[in-house]
């Protein structure tokens, strides 16, 4: 494709070369969604979900970790699956980057935005409670964080059990 960075093996072969983008979805026991909302970010006031960017040598499960202590400070969550991914456009000089969508369960700790969401809002929100103030303009979603999305993690919740889910760390080995 037109602008795409590439990466040559040795043999040859190419390789599409993408930034990744990271999303922590993360829900607690009672299937509400930890959401945060900073107007320093992007101006607006948009409730979104923990993100941020892969950092070079980073495993996706370490990124993903790193930016929910980054963003909401040491809470503990246990990684459960990847909830979603997706390519997408996301400026100029980033025009093919691949997202990844990560579920975490809630498991305690006090919630303390830090990093580059220091002094945000944040606030659990259930799936109801979310549509209806999306619906009615009390409540704006940024543009990375989807209804349809959060309606997917608590179907895969109930779907699995989250009592029931394997210890997805032991499953990333060092690169």
């Amino acid at each position: 494709m037109e602008n795409q960075q590439t990466i040559l093996r040795k043999n040859g072969r190419t390789f599409a070369a993408s930034a990744i983008a990271l999303q922590a979805i993360i829900i607690n026991e009672d299937e509400q969604f930890l959401l945060l909302s900073s107007p320093r970010r992007n101006g607006r006031n948009e409730w979104q979900t923990v993100s941020g960017g892969l950092e070079a040598g980073e495993t996706i499960l370490e990124g993903i970790m790193r930016e929910v202590r980054e963003e909401v400070g040491g809470i503990k969550v246990r990684p459960l699956t990847v909830l979603h991914s997706q390519s997408f456009h996301y400026d100029d000089n980033v025009p093919f980057m691949v997202g990844i969508n990560y579920l975490l369960h809630y498991e305690g700790g006090a919630v303390e935005p830090g990093d580059d969401m220091t002094g945000s809002d944040f606030r659990w929100w259930g799936l109801d409670e979310l549509a209806t103030a999306v619906t009615h303009k009390n409540a704006t979603l940024h543009p990375s964080t989807h209804l349809w999305m959060l309606q997917r993690a608590v179907q895969m919740v109930r779907l699995f059990g989250a009592d029931e889910w394997m210890d997805t760390a032991v499953l990333q080995p060092p690169l």
